[in-house]
């Protein structure tokens, strides 16, 4: 008897720690649509990066489950679209919100300008964004999320995926693959860490969602991007919040690496926003979203 309750507190961590492994789930069971022959093409991953997907996916990190609040967010890793900067600018923010009770999916979307993988376009990296929304909000009630608090998080290029899937006009679904394609793609709340300049709406309506905007002011590629969404919300008198900092240059992902305090403690400052805007916790009841 003793041996067995020894043989079960050896185990007992290693089952716990088990539960808490990311694992990856694809956007479409049998490969993106057009594309299904490609769909066990193995990817290629190396030191920091990941590149030539063919088959879009989400890995999907739950939070500890006495920290989960039920709230969630799609992360876009950058990489100019020609790869995926995945360790830095995905699993890193995936720790950071997963200690903060958010469940968090990074997605592998396709690329559009990775030479590996030159029959697909940036505009398939978009629909796979809207469809990693869908497909998170369709499954709500398996991993405990709110469908009112499903965010997305975009760095550099990823920046100008979430642009597109946050404020494309045109929300009409010009094909629908299967029923997850009649779910709403549209973020409740987006996160903007030195967005891409491609994409940048002109102008949002009043109901956009509320956003976080963060970026170096000597990026020189990826300041004005966040200056003129801020601009774009003012007008429409929506919700939004920018931090500009100092100096920091471009991709410094979640500040691990940098000399300066700023860049160290940055994500502190989006703590504090998710925080203030209740994003942690149930909001009131809202109108039923139209994609």
């Amino acid at each position: 008897m003793i041996k067995k309750l020894l043989l079960f507190a050896f185990l007992l961590p290693a089952v716990a720690f088990a539960q808490t492994q990311p694992f990856v789930i694809p956007l479409w069971p049998n490969g993106a649509p057009g594309f299904e022959k490609l769909k066990d093409k193995p990817e290629e991953a190396r030191d920091y990066w990941v590149k030539d997907i063919n088959n879009p996916s989400l890995t999907v990190f739950l939070p500890p489950k006495d920290k989960a609040n039920g709230s969630a967010v799609v992360v876009c890793p950058g990489g100019g679209h020609r790869l995926l900067v995945f360790n830095a600018e995905g699993v890193d923010p995936a720790h950071y919100l997963n200690d903060l009770g958010v469940t968090v999916f990074v997605l592998k979307y396709r690329l559009g300008r990775d030479t590996t993988t030159p029959y697909f376009k940036i505009e398939d990296g978009v629909n796979d964004g809207k469809r990693a929304m869908r497909l998170v909000r369709s499954r709500c009630k398996e991993w405990g999320i709110d469908p009112n608090r499903i965010g997305i998080m975009g760095f550099s290029a990823g920046g100008e995926i979430v642009d597109r899937v946050a404020f494309d006009k045109d929300t009409a679904d010009k094909s629908k693959n299967d029923a997850i394609d009649s779910t709403p793609y549209r973020p409740d709340f987006v996160i903007q860490i030195y967005p891409g300049p491609l994409y940048v709406p002109d102008s949002v309506t009043a109901d956009a969602p509320p956003i976080f905007l963060l970026a170096a002011d000597d990026d020189t590629c990826c300041s004005l991007p966040t200056i003129k969404l801020l601009e774009a919300y003012r007008a429409a008198k929506a919700s939004a919040e920018l931090h500009i900092l100092q100096s920091g240059g471009h991709g410094f992902n979640m500040g691990k690496r940098s000399k300066l305090k700023t860049i160290n403690t940055w994500p502190q400052l989006l703590t504090n926003w998710l925080e203030d805007n209740n994003f942690f916790k149930p909001l009131p009841e809202r109108p039923k979203k139209i994609n």
